[in-house]
């Protein structure tokens, strides 16, 4: 073998054993925070009386945290009694934990301190995505996460993180999905943490909705 063979090789263990590095720092970035996340206990958020139809809340949550969460839609007030397919609904809250990325979706409101859900649209689509910053996309449910490795699968990040605060762009869907029916459930707009924390109800917020 020759001299010139011989530091091609090397060269290329090189290249390999720096992917593999690489590979093993995202995994514990990624794997990490999942495994070693306890849960906060709960928003604090009172339920709303039947025929409320708040378009704004706010909780204090165990973790200490005021949390507030309003919609209104694309153009303006919304009636959130009466929304409908197609709407576009404007969601914004302050005083999250950023450190921690949400889901945001209209889900069937479970029974206290459990996970809400069903949720229409499903989980918000984790595939990488070619977004530009700031991009506003509808869709169905959101996905905040301000953790660079998540926001390179698609996850938007949150306005002010020292606050807490994001938006989230809601385009209403059917009211029937896989295991709800927001015509006959009662269903609300959520937040609640993501799949790196699933099991943490501490930010649950939700506003009642109805369908028309």
């Amino acid at each position: 073998m020759g001299v010139a063979e011989k530091k091609r090789r090397r060269v290329w263990v090189w290249v390999v054993a720096g992917i593999a590095a690489l590979i093993l720092v995202l995994a514990a970035v990624v794997v990490v925070p999942i495994v070693t996340h306890q849960p906060q206990g709960s928003s604090g958020q009172v339920t709303p009386q039947d025929g409320e139809w708040p378009t704004a809340v706010e909780a204090t949550g165990d973790d200490g945290r005021k949390r507030t969460l309003s919609v209104e839609a694309e153009s303006g007030e919304v009636d959130t009694a009466a929304i409908a397919p197609g709407d576009r609904l404007v969601v914004t809250g302050s005083g999250f934990d950023a450190r921690q990325g949400i889901y945001v979706a209209i889900c069937k409101i479970p029974e206290p301190d459990e996970k809400p859900g069903p949720c229409l649209g499903g989980i918000p689509d984790q595939e990488q995505q070619d977004v530009a910053e700031g991009t506003v996309q509808w869709a169905p449910s959101n996905w905040i996460n301000d953790d660079w490795a998540w926001k390179l699968f698609g996850a938007r990040s949150y306005d002010n993180a020292a606050d807490g605060a994001f938006t989230a762009y809601l385009e209403v869907g059917d009211p029937v999905g896989e295991g709800v029916d927001c015509r006959e459930d009662a269903c609300g707009i959520f937040t609640r943490n993501d799949h790196t924390a699933l099991n943490d109800r501490v930010q649950d917020l939700y506003l009642p909705v109805g369908f028309r």
